[in-house]
């Protein structure tokens, strides 16, 4: 099953959307994506986890992490700038890896978290892409960091 549009001629790459359901109240996923502690312990995917993560959490302020790789130590850097915070149901960032070239480009992530009985409903997208594998590749990304996250947010085993 896809989720996300096909791309139009102009828009290459398309958006990527993802819709994930957590295990866990909407204040609690809120706090995870924008307490920076909690954030640098899901963030990033299992092969590259977040080794560092800084963030100034107000609509104009800066985020920055590092993910580091398990196989060979590789560092990953990227960033952005809050864009809106409406607690505890949307957030919107821009995000930006600090490489040269088409990864290097700036993209805009706009979450929005909603109260599913007593679990949230994420609904995540970011655009644009250059192309569909830049797309793809963020998708694999996300999915995998989305998979730590549920377990970082879920609610202890009784």
């Amino acid at each position: 099953m896809s989720f996300f549009r096909e791309p139009h001629a102009k828009d290459a790459g398309g958006e990527l959307l993802i819709f994930r359901n957590f295990a866990a109240p909407r204040d609690v996923v809120f706090r995870a994506w924008t307490d920076p502690v909690e954030v640098a312990r899901w963030w990033g995917p299992r092969d590259y986890p977040a080794r560092e993560m800084t963030m100034d959490v107000r609509v104009g302020g800066v985020w920055r992490g590092c993910l580091r790789s398990v196989a060979d130590g590789r560092n990953l850097w990227h960033g952005g700038v809050f864009k809106e915070i409406t607690p505890p149901e949307r957030l919107a960032f821009t995000f930006r890896w600090e490489e040269e070239g088409e990864r290097g480009l700036e993209t805009l992530v706009d979450i929005t978290f909603k109260e599913n009985g007593d679990g949230t409903r994420m609904i995540f997208r970011q655009t644009p892409f250059q192309s569909v594998e830049e797309r793809e590749g963020h998708r694999g990304g996300w999915s995998s960091a989305f998979d730590r996250f549920d377990e970082f947010v879920a609610p202890p085993a009784a």
